[in-house]
Formats: C-alpha cells, sequence, structure tokens
C-alpha cells in the first residue's frame, strides 16, 4: 500500500501526518522548529515509514503519545519505543486496551498487539510539557474507556483521535464503547472549544471545531449550533 504523506507549517512548530496501516491510520509528527523536539502521535503500523519520514523531517523524538489503545493505533507502539527510548503517554483507564489484544481487538484479527505499561498516564485537564511542546489533556471516553485528546492551546491544535472525525464520531459498537458517553465527552469538552480549532483525528482529514459543530449530523441538538 502507498503510505501518504502531509504537510503543515506553523508559527514555531511542524506537523507531519503519516498513514499508516490497512486502517489508514493518521499517525502525526508534530514538532517544535527551532529545537528540533517533538512527539510521534499513534504510531499505528509500519514504523520503517514512520521512522522515513522522521529523519526527513529531522527532529529528536521526545516521547510517544497515544490518544487510545485500540489495535489500528499501536501496532508500532514497541518499535518506536525500543528505538527511540522516549516514554509513552496514555490515558488513565486505557490500560485494559493496551495490555490485552482481545480487548483492543487486534487479537480479531490474529495479530495480537500490546504495549508496554505507560510511563505516564494521563488524566483529565492535566497538562504534560514535552521540550518545548504543551498540552492539555482532554479526557472524552466512549470511543474506548480512557480515551483521551491532545490540545495544544498555543498553536490552536486538538489531537482528537477516534473522539471526533471530518462529519462524523468514532464507532461505539466495540466492547467498552458508550455512545451516550462519546457524545457527552464530545459537548463537554470539544465542542466548547473555539472554532477555530484545527482537529486532527485518527483517521481522515482534519476540520475544525466551528465546521463540526454546525455541520457534524452526530451533534446537532446539543445547543451550540
Amino acid at each position: 500500500m502507498t503510505k501518504l504523506v502531509k504537510r503543515l507549517t506553523f508559527t514555531a512548530m511542524k506537523l507531519k501526518t503519516v498513514v499508516v496501516g490497512i486502517f489508514e491510520v493518521n499517525c502525526y509528527l508534530y514538532w517544535d522548529e527551532t529545537s528540533r523536539d517533538g512527539v510521534i502521535i499513534d504510531p499505528g503500523a509500519d514504523f520503517e515509514s514512520i521512522k522515513s519520514e522522521v529523519e526527513k523531517a529531522g527532529f529528536n523524538p521526545k516521547a510517544l503519545l497515544l490518544t487510545h489503545g485500540h489495535g489500528d493505533h499501536i501496532g508500532a507502539v514497541r518499535e518506536t519505543l525500543e528505538f527511540y527510548k522516549i516514554p509513552l503517554y496514555a490515558g488513565s483507564g486505557e490500560e485494559e486496551l493496551l495490555s490485552n489484544a482481545e480487548s483492543n481487538l487486534s487479537g480479531s484479527f490474529g495479530v495480537n498487539i500490546t504495549t508496554p505499561m505507560p510511563d505516564f498516564l494521563v488524566k483529565d485537564e492535566e497538562t504534560i510539557t514535552i521540550g518545548n511542546l504543551q498540552f492539555k489533556i482532554l479526557a472524552t471516553p466512549g470511543h474506548s474507556p480512557g480515551g483521551i485528546c491532545y490540545l495544544d492551546e498555543v498553536q490552536n491544535i486538538l489531537f482528537c483521535g477516534d473522539t471526533l472525525f471530518f462529519s462524523s464520531i468514532g464507532r461505539t459498537d466495540f466492547p467498552g464503547c458508550s455512545h451516550q458517553q462519546l457524545i457527552d465527552s464530545i459537548h463537554t469538552k470539544l465542542l466548547p472549544l473555539p472554532d477555530t480549532v484545527i482537529c486532527y483525528p485518527g483517521h481522515g482529514p482534519a476540520t475544525t471545531i466551528g465546521g463540526e459543530r454546525t455541520n457534524n449530523p452526530f451533534l446537532q441538538g446539543y445547543g451550540f449550533v
């Protein structure tokens, strides 16, 4: 499969999207242009492709961030951690998915993917600092028990995993999912953000909070349109 690579440049930050695996997961490379330090978000598969793009970008990975623990988002976690010797961040409550192939659904495909226990289990409203990067953690359970989003308030960027998509939301027909919980998470944590926040989801194109508040058919009727 041909891997798609997209790139956007910001004032002091750079972002590259590497689309990996059969489920076309968006793995994000996000780094500070001055220090050249950055993070890898959701390395779902194809470690060699991710490594190649890191080398082309010329930045130094300092952490691996997971939005959630489903198998399609964690396939290259072990290789990434072993190669770069960096800490792993994930949401508190996601431990079962990360440690159990049946729970994270990879076992259903005969792959049996798990990850090491995260170095940091982060919680709602916590702020994490990695070099010159800073993220506010927004807990958005529903698609998974401990799913989180990473908000860069300076750059107006949200890495939202499989919580919110362009004109859609995450699936809730997996074990441990809850449609109402996901809707509540989006309603209370994401829709109150400014319209201009750019959302980078786990699959598909980027969008904005304003666009989804107005046009997403799953989010109507909550008083935000």
